[in-house]
């Protein structure tokens, strides 16, 4: 079975990568768009108090921009099968059309987390999903730290994605108000 060289990243695969690739690129993927709806209770939080993640839901005449990590042919299937186990929890991979900005695709793979998977809760206001996250920590650590690592990786890119870009302001002040640091 050939496995497609090229891996969408729009989460913590962005700014915790943990794996070789052979370059990286600036791309999207059309009719998608990053919301934290996805429950974690094995990275970002616990059973009894969820975190939430990132995951790609179907939005017709969205975009969503992201990296695309070519793999290397000597490595593929030992990173998929790292990936298969680091994305754990609800997470499925499927194949996705990889969008260059020159007018160029290709066939890739991602990670995307499913309505129908036990751990996936949905969709929720900004707000409501600040002070879930702001109250949340887990094995790899705060949920906060997730989202921040996230916003800063995308500002960084110069990737604009007012929903991530809200999140995060209102993370912050949902951590001040708790007393709080950043990433904590």
């Amino acid at each position: 079975m050939t496995i497609a060289r090229w891996l969408f990243g729009y989460g913590s695969i962005i700014w915790k990568t943990g794996f070789d690739y052979d370059e990286s690129c600036l791309v999207f993927v059309k009719d998608r768009s990053r919301r934290f709806w996805q429950g974690s209770i094995d990275h970002r939080g616990t059973v009894k108090a969820p975190g939430r993640v990132a995951t790609l839901i179907n939005m017709p005449g969205a975009t969503c921009w992201g990296l695309a990590f070519k793999l290397p042919r000597s490595s593929i299937y030992s990173t998929i099968s790292m990936l298969d186990d680091r994305e754990i929890g609800g997470y499925q991979r499927e194949k996705i059309t990889i969008h260059f900005p020159n007018d160029k695709s290709v066939e890739g793979i991602t990670y995307t987390a499913h309505p129908d998977n036990p751990h996936y809760l949905g969709e929720a206001s900004l707000a409501e999903t600040a002070k879930q996250i702001a109250a949340c920590r887990g094995p790899s650590g705060s949920n906060a730290e997730y989202v921040l690592e996230l916003a800063t990786a995308l500002d960084n890119l110069n990737i604009k994605d007012l929903y991530v870009t809200t999140l995060a302001e209102l993370l912050k002040k949902e951590q001040k108000q708790r007393g709080f640091h950043e990433n904590n």
